[in-house]
């Protein structure tokens, strides 16, 4: 059983944090749920690009509703903030497999693109249905086997204390309890790995972007295109960038010199802002989906 802080101070104000949570979560399904099911009931959407967005949301549920909101909202109600030690396990496989797997979707995502607008006479030869399928896969798979690796590593170690330095499990948070530090090199170098892994995706959809601006520069079709169907994905890519470089930068250099709240607050940002803003951009931005859902609300209407 781990006892997990950074809620301790919250009591005077847990009720109001509770319906504020409650919303933010209910919001985040509405948006993402809006979304999936608008892709999977419009035939005319069952294409590669909005495929891979239905990807994204249904991620975003996978992490907020399987790894974070449910046990949130239960502990802001609770005197005594506790998980089992399966159940902390289980949390932090789900949330970093979540990160990760966003990462992994708008790399493929600028795949997706990138063929679209620099080979649109080969997309759909390209882009084929197995093709999708393996994309798919592997932006969901690839993710949970590398965490779930670490999180093995992580599982062996021998804990020496039973408190967690944040109100949810995450895997370094784990680790740092452990009796015998030395032990922990292994699990350093399965961090490091996987870290250089998701940056090369990183770079990757970087020098996509960079290649399919200078593409999109000398055309007025393809420029059209690009901010059409890309610039979702760039706010996308540097809402999640900007949220974790945060969090990384608070644990890294200054935790002890903040508010506790403040800490709390940068270090659920990326549970926050990427599921909430993400599908509403796309909802916004991308007319299929924009035009769908005014036919929805004007036939209700």
């Amino acid at each position: 059983m781990f006892f997990l802080s950074g809620l301790n101070e919250t009591n005077n104000h847990r009720f109001t944090l509770f319906f504020l949570t409650l919303l933010c979560y209910c919001v985040i399904l509405l948006v993402n749920i809006s979304v999936i099911v608008i892709i999977i009931m419009d035939k005319n959407l069952h294409e590669p690009m909005y495929i891979f967005l239905c990807t994204f949301c249904m991620n975003s549920l996978y992490g907020t509703s399987a790894g974070f909101y449910p046990k949130l909202l239960w502990d802001l109600l609770s005197p005594v903030h506790v998980i089992s030690y399966s159940g902390c396990l289980v949390q932090a496989q789900v949330i970093a497999s979540f990160v990760c797997a966003d990462l992994s979707i708008l790399s493929v995502m600028a795949y997706d693109r990138y063929v679209a607008i620099c080979r649109p006479l080969e997309y759909h030869s390209v882009m084929s249905r197995q093709k999708l399928i393996m994309l798919v896969c592997y932006s969901w798979m690839t993710p949970f086997l590398i965490v779930a690796a670490n999180m093995f590593l992580t599982s062996r170690l021998k804990l020496c204390s039973p408190y967690i330095t944040r109100f949810f499990c995450v895997n370094w948070a784990i680790v740092k309890i452990a009796c015998f530090p030395a032990e922990t090199a292994v699990n350093s170098i399965g961090t490091y790995i996987t870290m250089i892994i998701y940056f090369l995706h990183g770079i990757f959809i970087v020098l996509s972007y960079i290649y399919l601006i200078k593409t999109c520069a000398d055309s007025i079709e393809n420029r059209a295109k690009f901010m059409q169907t890309c610039v979702p994905h760039l706010i996308s890519l540097l809402i999640f960038l900007v949220t974790i470089l945060f969090d990384v930068m608070i644990i890294r250099f200054g935790s002890k010199d903040f508010p506790q709240a403040f800490k709390n607050f940068v270090a659920i940002e990326f549970l926050v802002i990427p599921p909430l803003i993400n599908p509403l951009i796309y909802g916004f931005k991308l007319t299929k989906i924009r035009n769908r859902i005014l036919v929805v609300v004007t036939v209700k209407n």
